[in-house]
């Protein structure tokens, strides 16, 4: 006796898994709770997960939050091996980076006017400032556009609007030898390969473990060092002697 063709189709629909709606993120509090999965996402930039661990990530996630759920790994066992995975794959990520970065930096080189030094720094002066030149222990008031080697900007205080102020002994060390090389009111380009600039590691999600950085600076000024605190009980250089 012949299965009648009806009968055939619902079967083979019924052995098919079903297709699960995509969540709605429409309310504030379903945006929130979307929210953790990017938070979650980002802290997973290390691992760089093919498509198919971010399945088993999934699987474990649903594990982990199921009550009922058996995990298939003692998590306590494999702290340690997580750690080790991440800077495995940073490692990995850096050097296929590097590599690939390797022909931007010989050809921001061979730009005109550009001077390479033996850490690596790429200084492309622009405007000549005409003011006195920052030491390492300065706190220095700066405007730059910091971009990728594609060009994709990933920090700017031209975009902002708002100069930014630091110490240049606590910044990447591409930043503290090149602005060492400017004086106020000049502008520069410094090339930053990663070894002078966020290394393997990178700073995720925007710079990837071993990028090269370029930054456009404008040195605004050297800023005056704060004055030292006043003894206990000192007067302030405002105040007044009582009177008699």
């Amino acid at each position: 006796m012949k299965t009648p063709r009806i009968l055939l189709v619902l079967s083979l629909g019924l052995a098919l898994p079903a297709l699960a709606a995509e969540p709605k993120v429409d309310t504030e509090e379903q945006k929130t709770i979307y929210a953790i999965g990017l938070a979650l996402a980002q802290s997973l930039q290390p691992y760089d997960l093919k498509p198919n661990e971010v399945e088993l990530v999934k699987l474990g996630l649903t594990d982990g939050l199921t009550p009922d759920g058996k995990p298939k790994v003692d998590l306590k066992e494999y702290r340690a091996k997580l750690q080790q995975l991440a800077q495995d794959r940073a490692k990995a990520a850096a050097e296929t980076e590097k590599t690939a970065a390797q022909g931007f930096l010989d050809k921001m080189a061979k730009e005109k006017g550009a001077v390479k030094t033996d850490t690596g720094l790429i200084f492309i002066n622009v405007k000549d400032g005409t003011g006195p030149q920052p030491k390492a222990t300065d706190t220095v008031k700066v405007h730059y556009h910091g971009t990728l080697r594609d060009g994709s900007v990933f920090d700017s205080s031209v975009d902002r609007g708002t100069p930014a102020t630091f110490p240049l002994n606590r910044v990447v060390p591409c930043w503290t030898e090149g602005l060492q090389k400017m004086k106020v009111g000049g502008k520069a380009k410094l090339v930053c390969p990663s070894s002078i600039a966020y290394g393997d590691r990178g700073a995720p999600p925007k710079i990837k473990p071993g990028a090269p950085l370029v930054f456009e600076v404008e040195l605004l000024s050297i800023e005056k060092p704060a004055p030292p605190p006043a003894a206990p009980g000192a007067p302030k250089p405002a105040d007044k002697p009582a009177e008699k």
